[in-house]
């Protein structure tokens, strides 16, 4: 699976989103994924899987419980691939900025 299917999908964006932000148990992320998306453990146990196959996450135990974390590797490989496309965006950038700054030289001139 290329990393930008695994971004695809709005349930493992959201529990990236929550691993963003530091280590979660297992338990705490299927709360929060099943309450907003309407998903069963199992739902969100999948997409907890896809994740670590994928390098987006890892999982460590502790005792009973499981606590998945944010992967470096997984976020790397989706952000390689945007640099492709990241050329295209600064050239346009670019010239909006310059446009911005011919009509700010503009409105001074005038006022």
């Amino acid at each position: 699976m290329h990393a930008f299917d695994v971004l695809g999908d709005p349930v493992r964006r959201r529990i990236l989103d929550l691993l963003a932000d530091g280590e979660r148990p297992a338990g705490a992320v299927v709360d929060v994924v099943a309450s907003e998306f309407g998903i069963t453990q199992p739902a969100v146990s999948r997409q907890l899987r896809i994740l670590r196959e994928h390098g987006f996450a890892s999982v460590r135990a502790d005792g009973a419980r499981r606590i998945y974390a944010l992967e470096r590797a997984g976020v790397d490989e989706a952000a390689a691939e945007l640099d492709r496309y990241r050329r295209f965006w600064r050239q346009r950038l670019d010239a909006l900025h310059t446009e911005v700054a011919r009509g700010t030289r503009a409105r001074r001139k005038d006022a």
